[in-house]
Parts: C-alpha cells; structure tokens; sequence
C-alpha cells in the first residue's frame, strides 16, 4: 500500500526558501498587512502547514526579521571621519530603501503601531530599532572623544536625530521616493552635523 503522504507540505519543502519569501511579503506590507493568506501563498504552504513549520505568525515575522538584518543590516562605518561615515550611512540607507528585493526598511517601518495580538511582533523590531541607537549613540561617543565633534554634543538627541532620519527616509521609500530624492537627506545632514570643535 501507498503511503499517504502529509498533506500541506511539499515533497520539496524547503524552511529557509520559505522564510526567504516570508520576507519579502513582510517587507512589502509590513507585519500586520500580511496575511496568512499571502504568507501561504508566497510559501506554498497551507495554514497548518506554516504552522508546524514556524509555529505562529509572530514567531515567523521574528525569524525574517533575523534574516533581514543578517542579509540587510548596515552601520556607521568607524573607518571614516564621522561627518563622512553618517553621509555615507544616510546615502547608503537611500539606495538600499529605493533598491529591490523591498523598499524601506522593514525594521524601521515593518510594524509601528499594533495591537495587543502583535506586542511579540513589535518586540522584535524595537529591539533591533533600540540596538541600531546603540551603535549610533556608541558611534558618536567615539567621535567626541576624538575630537571629530564638540564635547557638549549630545550624543543621545544626534543619535536620535540620525535615528529618526532613517525611519524618516524609510516611509519616503514606501511612498514612492527614489535614490536621488533620499540622497539629499544625506548631504544636508552632513552640512548640520556640529563640527566645530574647539582647539581642532
């Protein structure tokens, strides 16, 4: 007699090329926009079947999430004058938002206001949200110390501006902005970045 075989799942299932086209739906309409019936459709997975796989969609958002920043996380280089390292940080934010596989950033973007059915979801890109001010915040902690900025700068509300500006550029993005229009956030940034340094 002929196995039976599950049904749900394909014969060629493969969890990482599933969780590859998981992301992509999340990124085009953020954690709440995508339904289980574009996450199934995008899988090839039935409801159970994702499911079994991932266990919920929380859980699913928060492993694309992961996969996202492995595949397309960036920082301020520290290799660079900090004025120049927040440019290229701004501009390189600009042609990653305006360029596929997505537009924005999903972590920026990708789940803002939610519901009580979603707090793990939201969770999960705060934390990468609250990591990435981190970096800039110890970023700029570095600089000062190197005289590239004024000691009385203050490193929370630059790292929060800096912040803002790329969640700012990320809803640009979705809305329809390109490389061009974004890259000239990078430049006037870089133009209001304090420089003058007493004694440099």
């Amino acid at each position: 007699m002929e196995k039976t075989r599950k049904a749900g799942r394909p014969r060629s299932f493969d969890p990482d090329q599933a969780l590859d086209q998981a992301l992509l739906v999340f990124w085009e309409h953020g954690y709440e926009g995508a339904s289980m019936a574009s996450l199934q459709a995008a899988t090839g997975l039935t409801a159970p079947a994702l499911y079994r796989a991932f266990d919920s969609k929380e859980r699913l958002f928060e492993l694309a999430v992961r996969r996202y920043q492995e595949r397309y996380a960036f920082a301020a280089r520290s290799d660079l004058p900090f004025a120049e390292a927040i440019a290229h940080y701004l501009d390189r934010a600009a042609r990653e938002f305006t360029t596929d596989p997505g537009r924005g950033c999903l972590v920026s973007t990708g789940l803002l206001a939610t519901g009580r059915d979603s707090e793990l979801a939201a969770a999960v890109v705060r934390a990468e949200r609250d990591q990435a001010l981190a970096n800039l915040r110890g970023r700029i902690i570095d600089a000062r110390a190197r005289g590239e900025l004024p000691p009385t700068t203050d490193t929370e509300g630059l790292a929060r501006t800096i912040g803002a500006l790329i969640q700012g550029m990320s809803v640009q993005a979705r809305d329809g902005a390109g490389y061009r229009e974004l890259a000239t956030i990078a430049t006037a940034a870089r133009d209001l970045l304090p420089t003058d340094v007493p004694g440099a």
